[in-house]
């Protein structure tokens, strides 16, 4: 048995670029950045990140293109892809792409000026607060249950 799936959580590098094909199926484009922090055998922390290209298609891609924009936090499932093509150059290229079958817009709906598209106010949040920033830890392996 073969399995070919990856899941990512990142924040989309750019706004969604959504074409349609000629026969009218949307198709998006979207680079997704994901970030790892160690410490080194010297004790230095470390940091390096990973871009990853993903296509989404049809309603997906047109959700896309609706509700992400740059700098959104997103989970993304789907199968890794290699396309190739020769260049006008005469060069063969290649390119791995995450095909996308599922996505899950972790912040929310992006906001916009328009009050149609704004997010509705918390019951449980006074209107007049600020909103709290999120806190993000370092995961230590040691605390991981399994």
């Amino acid at each position: 048995m073969d399995l070919n799936r990856v899941t990512l959580i990142g924040r989309l590098t750019r706004d969604p670029e959504v074409r349609s094909t000629p026969a009218g199926r949307s198709v998006a484009s979207i680079t997704v950045a994901t970030g790892r922090a160690w410490t080194d055998q010297a004790g230095q922390k470390q940091k390096e990140s990973e871009f990853h290209n993903v296509v989404m298609w049809s309603k997906l891609a047109d959700i896309a293109g609706q509700y992400l924009r740059k700098g959104a936090r997103l989970y993304v499932e789907g199968r890794l892809k290699t396309r190739d093509w020769t260049g006008q150059d005469g060069v063969k290229r290649y390119r791995t792409e995450i095909v996308a079958d599922n996505m899950i817009m972790l912040d929310g709906p992006a906001r916009s000026g328009s009050s149609q598209d704004a997010l509705p106010n918390n019951p449980n949040q006074d209107s007049s607060e600020e909103p709290q920033p999120i806190i993000e830890e370092e995961i230590k392996v040691e605390d991981i249950p399994f």
